[in-house]
């Protein structure tokens, strides 16, 4: 769901928005939302707080019209939208009569309004009804044409029931949580059956007739926002049961196979139509929901053996499913069951089954309402299906760009604190520790400029040239001149291959090398050479935060100089520096996500904060001084670090 904006005021009076109305206007809000899919979610927490602040101020409106109000702000901020793209101006009146005036405005007057409701199928179902609705609700609507603006209004008329009898006036009004909107239902409708209560369908007449159409609206904002296709499946069963049916399953089906599982007998052909007959492994069920909590378990061993197998594996549904009998309990012996095959990209995902005790069956209304819910719920196991496999395929990435163990080098100790932060793709930060032959070991932390494909494109460059190089006897300045000119060659040939592609493409002509260069890289890169009494050292910076060395005595210096990038300047000269760790000392390597770990407009490192820490870790071993750094670095910004984390502490023994 949007954000609510920031733009929001209450006001006592608007006089530079036409009025739509012959009344007074008791309070007002008015936002400008940006032309996004994400407007009308805004839209409605809008006007939700708005709702809950004139509550407070002694202004009820009816739970009626706050059902209807938040359909209409949902349908024309929808229209303005996908019609006209521009940002929308909304504004929600209301009037000392009790009733509402909305109105959205966008800069797009040459576009119509869309007034049909039929949905074409290149449309997402999100899309809106158009103004039918609008129509259907509002008292009085229309479109106000002004030089650059178009408005549509409509003016919803006050119930003569005041709010104060509606109980659930203020969870409605309260917001966009789960809470809210699974309390916004109906009576149970097994309570109702079981209590031979003749007025079922009447009741559900009523409901459908206004809480169904905020319903739907909220119970996407509710699963958009879920990157998780089994909590997925848990809130479909609580946003059906007991609204819509006594009882509810959620079948997902493994995308590797497709497949519904075998044929089985007593399905609904005599031919076995229900099953494709290969023996593939069927779907999963994820949730079953009944009204009656004790009755879950039965019910899903009943479920089990009777997974749904559809006919055609494109539509959508509804579909006669076998009823499970004695399984819902002796008022559960007869009634209806209906199958909705979930689908979302061109691809069944699973399957969603409702079940109503009784002889009555589901009215068309009901149905209909279902299959328009199912649709969400697809998109949304969709979307949590695809951020899985971007996680998935991110995490594989990162174990590969990442070396699988750290050398154990004589003589010294180490510790490796590493710290990724989730942003959906590979780190751009890396670490190696490896022997080198010879005597020899080398370690590297580095940092690539971006994250995700790019990040890992450039760290499965220079790790592998890096382990190369040394191992070939190249010293540590000579490792980064031929690691700078591989990165520059590289990028050169991207740049390349992309100019003719665009060429190809009948695209502007670009000349060769032209075009951003992203193959950027900082780089801290050493070499450790035990000896008797020590560990000699030589190592280098490329823009880089440069190394610290802690002495036993507590004092802290750098032990390098600043140089450039490595994959900026051609044929640039790197250089190194020498020393020697003795027993006691600690060498500190740290990327930027540490020095520049953000406190409002402060810096970890500001007045050589990162060497003030170090001084403190004086008489700590290796694993000590590591963690007493990350753990400094959290507690000094006010939240979850922003940025890759990677330190790497080297300590004589």
């Amino acid at each position: 769901m949007g954000a609510i904006p920031t733009q929001r005021e209450t006001v006592s009076r608007v006089s530079d928005v036409p009025a739509h109305g012959d009344a007074g206007e008791r309070a007002a809000v008015r936002s400008v939302l940006p032309g996004s899919p994400l407007a009308p979610g805004s839209a409605r927490a809008l006007l939700r707080a708005a709702l809950t602040e004139w509550t407070g101020l002694g202004l009820t409106p009816s739970q009626r019209l706050v059902d209807d109000a938040v359909v209409v702000v949902s349908e024309l901020v929808t229209n303005a939208v996908v019609h006209a793209g521009t940002d929308v101006e909304l504004t929600c009146r209301l009037e000392e009569s009790g009733a509402l005036v909305v109105e959205a405005c966008d800069h797009h007057p040459s576009r119509a309004p869309r007034r049909g409701g039929a949905e074409t199928p290149y449309e997402p179902p999100d899309y809106g009804r158009g103004l039918r609705l609008v129509a259907t609700l509002a008292e009085a609507w229309g479109v106000t044409y002004r030089t650059g603006v178009k408005t549509v209004w409509a003016r919803l008329p006050a119930e003569d029931r005041p709010a104060a009898e509606e109980p659930e006036a203020h969870a409605a009004a309260g917001g966009a949580a789960a809470a809210d909107i699974l309390a916004h239902e109906p009576p149970p409708l097994s309570a109702a059956l079981e209590q031979g209560d003749p007025h079922r369908a009447e009741r559900d007449r009523e409901w459908l007739g206004h809480g169904a159409l905020s319903f739907l609206a909220e119970a996407s904002d509710l699963l958009a926002g879920q990157l998780d296709e089994n909590l997925v499946a848990a809130l479909a069963g609580q946003l059906l049961v007991p609204r819509l049916a006594d009882w509810c399953a959620v079948w997902l089906e493994d995308e590797s196979t497709g497949r519904w599982g075998p044929a089985r007998a007593g399905g609904p052909d005599s031919g076995g139509a229900w099953g494709d007959g290969t023996g593939a492994p069927g779907p999963r069920l994820a949730r079953v929901w009944h009204g009656s909590e004790n009755r879950n378990e039965e019910l899903r061993r009943a479920l089990e053996k009777d997974p749904p197998c559809p006919r055609d594996g494109l539509r959508s549904g509804p579909e006669p499913y076998p009823w499970p009998g004695e399984a819902l309990g002796p008022h559960g012996t007869d009634g209806t069951a209906l199958a909705y095959r979930l689908i979302a990209g061109g691809r069944p995902l699973g399957t969603l089954v409702i079940g109503r005790c009784g002889p009555l069956a589901f009215p068309d209304e009901i149905t209909g309402l279902v299959e328009d819910l199912g649709r969400r719920v697809a998109l949304a196991i969709g979307a949590a299906r695809q951020y899985a496999r971007q996680a998935t395929i991110s995490a594989v990435l990162q174990r590969g760009l990442l070396p699988g163990a750290v050398a154990q080098i004589p003589g010294v100790s180490s510790a490796l604190v590493y710290e990724p932060c989730d942003k959906g793709g590979p780190s751009g930060d890396f670490y190696d520790l490896f022997p080198a032959g010879d005597g020899r070991w080398c370690f590297a932390v580095g940092d690539v400029q971006g994250k995700g494909p790019e990040a890992a494109v450039v760290i499965g460059l220079a790790r592998p040239w890096l382990r190369l190089l040394a191992r070939e006897g190249y010293r540590v300045a000579d490792v980064l001149d031929r690691l700078n000119q591989l990165l520059l060659d590289d990028a050169t040939e991207a740049a390349d291959a992309a100019a003719r592609a665009l060429v190809a493409a009948g695209g502007r002509p670009v000349a060769p090398g032209d075009g951003p260069q992203t193959r950027f890289l900082s780089l801290l890169y050493g070499e450790l050479a035990p000896f008797d009494g020590g560990v000699r050292c030589t190592l280098a910076s490329a823009g880089h935060p440069l190394p610290l060395l802690l002495g036993p005595d507590g004092r802290v210096r750098t032990v390098a100089k600043p140089q450039t990038l490595l994959g900026v300047v051609e044929d640039e000269t790197y250089t190194s520096e020498t020393f020697e760790l003795r027993p006691g000392d600690t060498l500190l390597c740290v990327t930027d996500g540490v020095t520049e770990r953000r406190d409002g407009s402060r810096q970890f490192d500001d007045g050589d904060g990162l060497a003030r820490a170090l001084e403190g870790c004086a008489g700590l071993d290796a694993e000590q001084v590591a963690e007493r750094i990350r753990r400094l670095v959290h507690e000094f910004g006010g939240g979850a670090p922003e940025d890759d984390l990677a330190l790497l502490v080297l300590q004589a023994e």
